[in-house]
């Protein structure tokens, strides 16, 4: 469910880059170019702004079942409920802002935002009511708002009352948040180190979306753009911390690691197995949707998918501490690549360590392949072979 307000970044992403400066949006361009470009980078930021409504949506929808247009509905009500209640309160750890108060402008503490995070957590309540109440019945006459209407009803005084709930504990929980995403930051490549080691350890359970949404959505801030994608795409020199290191793993080493699972098939298997690898491979290479690389030897060979988390983590650390600097608007692969290659900082740099990561991973994956024998695919036994050979002439 975390995946459907995802889905819509790479659209934001290139209207984003379309619009800026250095590409449509040239100075130098003629007049009906940049206001072009001007048109692009706003609807680009529409997405990229509203993105805790999105997942507000996106997780109603995906966690409720058999959920309908009346989730989405219900969603977009608790949100935005809890958004203007919460929005009453102030956030100290936020800059001033101006307002006009009795004729005069002043500066005043900023109202309270809990973006993604608050969005998370109405399409959790509202999934939840729309699992406990979308059957409801209520009498005769009032037998209009039963069923499926309740829910939005309900949506906006959970999102009152869940509103009311996040101010007052927001002194806490913003200044925890606010002191984490510093630290995160701060941390420089450390942090960007764990990071991507907990980004590939979290991808069998699914949960590594959850741990994705604060670094990337919500931490923080450049030019009221939050997160690494929104503050990269903004132009902020700081950002691509906990991006810049994925790109040597999905376009060089886990393609790599394809190479590395075809030379160890055996002879009668390299050539089915070879096809598929290398369909997926050049998936990871061009577009970053690395799973299918990944669950290939997730579970039959968890050794190896434990050398590829630890990998991933250093490439994270490797590529901040040299300074590299680049972002996605989907994923780590080259579409993103080339697309960013104006606002990355040191992209050929990227390259450079990302080829040496293709030979890492090709050495250590044919290696504890062979050393451990290790029942990756075009490896498996007799009996397993066996099976394959008459599923296939089926």
């Amino acid at each position: 469910s975390l995946m459907l307000p995802v889905a819509v970044l790479p659209a934001a992403a290139l209207l984003v880059r379309l619009g800026n400066t250095d590409m449509l949006g040239r100075p130098s361009f003629p007049t009906f170019f940049t206001k072009i470009a001007g048109f692009m980078a706003a609807g680009g930021n529409a997405i990229l702004d509203n993105m805790a409504l999105l997942f507000a949506v996106g997780i109603a929808i995906g966690f409720a079942k058999k959920s309908d247009g009346s989730t989405a509905l219900a969603a977009v009500v608790g949100y935005l409920v809890f958004k203007n209640v919460l929005a009453t309160f102030t956030d100290k750890n936020l800059p001033k802002v101006a307002t006009a108060v009795d004729g005069k402008v002043v500066m005043v503490d900023a109202p309270v935002d809990a973006k993604v995070l608050g969005g998370v957590v109405m399409g959790l309540v509202v999934a939840l009511l729309y699992q406990r109440f979308y059957r409801t019945k209520l009498p005769d006459w009032a037998g209009f708002f039963g069923g499926r209407r309740l829910v939005p009803i309900l949506s906006a005084f959970a999102g009152l009352l869940i509103g009311i709930v996040f101010g007052y504990i927001w002194p806490v929980l913003g200044t925890g948040l606010h002191n984490f995403g510093e630290w995160l930051v701060g941390s420089g490549a450390v942090g960007a180190g764990i990071f991507g080691v907990a980004n590939r350890a979290l991808i069998p359970i699914g949960m590594h979306h959850l741990l994705n949404s604060f670094p990337w959505f919500q931490a923080g801030d450049y030019h009221g753009k939050s997160g690494d994608i929104g503050r990269f795409l903004a132009g902020d020199p700081t950002a691509g911390q906990f991006m810049t290191g994925f790109f040597p793993i999905m376009m060089f080493g886990l393609p790599a690691a394809c190479l590395a699972i075809v030379h160890c098939a055996r002879p009668e298997r390299r050539k089915v197995v070879g096809g598929m690898m290398f369909s997926i491979a050049l998936t990871s290479f061009f577009t970053g949707v690395t799973e299918p690389i990944e669950f290939t030897f997730m579970f039959i060979a968890p050794v190896l998918y434990a050398i590829h988390a630890v990998l991933t983590g250093v490439s994270m650390a490797l590529t901040w501490s040299l300074g590299m600097k680049d972002g996605f608007g989907f994923s780590a692969g080259a579409i993103d690549f080339g697309l960013n290659l104006g606002i990355a900082t040191n992209p050929w740099g990227l390259v450079l360590v990302g080829l040496c990561f293709g030979v890492v991973y090709y050495v250590v994956f044919r290696f504890a392949i062979i050393k451990f024998n290790l029942p990756t695919p075009g490896r498996e036994s007799d009996e397993e072979l066996a099976e394959l050979q008459k599923a296939e002439a089926k």
